[in-house]
């Protein structure tokens, strides 16, 4: 079998991810407290009350800290003078492989999550797809991007 991609994406993915997580589960409790207040409203069965905070801690847990970590362990990416290879997911490992002769274009992107941490994530285009590395560190992002720009003129050079 082909070996994965040498390239990791930063750790402070994982800081940027939890706290993303975060507020999605702060949204969770603002749904649970609903839930909580028709029970008690309409005196319904208390099991609601505690299958809601139950779901609630679970959803905290997968969101906060599992997936995450399970995440940025998966995360991998190198980028070769014919290809950009792609491997990332939690459950399902998806490897992608974008041939240099399909770039159009490289962006970097930061959110104010990534921009706090120092972190920006590169999007390359081709003319059907987007495809991202998350995360990385500003100075290898930028150095990513221009060296795809580069490779991707080249390979355009040679069709």
């Amino acid at each position: 079998m082909v070996s994965e991609p040498k390239n990791r994406i930063s750790e402070r993915a994982l800081t940027v991810w939890r706290i993303s997580g975060s507020i999605q589960t702060l949204f969770m409790l603002l749904f649970s407290g609903g839930m909580i207040g028709l029970t008690v409203k309409f005196e319904w069965p208390n099991w609601i009350i505690w299958i809601a905070i139950l779901l609630l801690i679970a959803y905290a847990y997968l969101i906060i800290y599992l997936f995450p970590s399970l995440k940025w362990k998966r995360w991998r990416y190198e980028v070769r003078e014919q290809e950009i290879e792609l491997q990332r997911g939690i459950f399902i490992i998806t490897r992608t492989l974008v041939p240099m002769v399909r770039v159009q274009h490289v962006d970097t992107q930061q959110g104010p999550l990534l921009r706090k941490y120092k972190l920006a994530t590169v999007t390359v285009s081709t003319a059907a797809t987007i495809h991202e590395i998350p995360a990385l560190e500003l100075e290898e992002a930028e150095e990513i991007r221009l060296f795809i720009s580069r490779l991707a003129r080249v390979a355009d050079e040679d069709v």
